[in-house]
């Protein structure tokens, strides 16, 4: 079966503009962009107000990864098409942990949690595949 928005012809950068303008809308004050090689965007990087007070969170795209599954799928691709697909999967994602939030059905920290910030910048779940998982996988 084919991965969502394979077909996707909307640029990372456009996706990232709309991953913004979700956090914004839903609470977040800072938003920033973590940059690769290149310039290539490797995470989104935001800060909210929680009841138990500020929460750092990073949400990251693994273009590698869509690439990979594409080409096993015999789908042509880019790197520059997976990063487009790897962002438009991203702020799907998001915006549905959104309406969770908004409709009661879910806490903010409830669904961010893999991927809140740890005090060494590392989000929970890659401290928890760093010591609980074999090979960090």
């Amino acid at each position: 079966m084919a991965i969502k928005n394979y077909t996707t012809r909307i640029a990372a950068t456009k996706t990232i503009g709309e991953i913004q303008e979700i956090l914004a809308k839903n609470g977040a004050f800072r938003v920033s962009i973590d940059y690769g090689n290149g310039g290539r965007v490797l995470g989104v990087s935001f800060a909210l107000n929680l009841e138990g007070g500020v929460q750092a969170f990073r949400l990251p795209a693994r273009a590698e990864a869509v690439k990979r599954i594409l080409q096993k799928q015999k789908a042509k691709c880019t790197d520059e098409h997976a990063e487009n697909v790897a962002w438009r999967n991203i702020k799907d994602w998001l915006d549905a942990q959104m309406a969770l939030i908004e409709t009661g059905q879910a806490e903010a920290a409830e669904v961010m949690m893999p991927y809140m910030l740890d005090e060494h910048g590392r989000t929970l779940y890659e401290a928890f595949a760093n010591r609980m998982l074999p090979d960090g996988k």
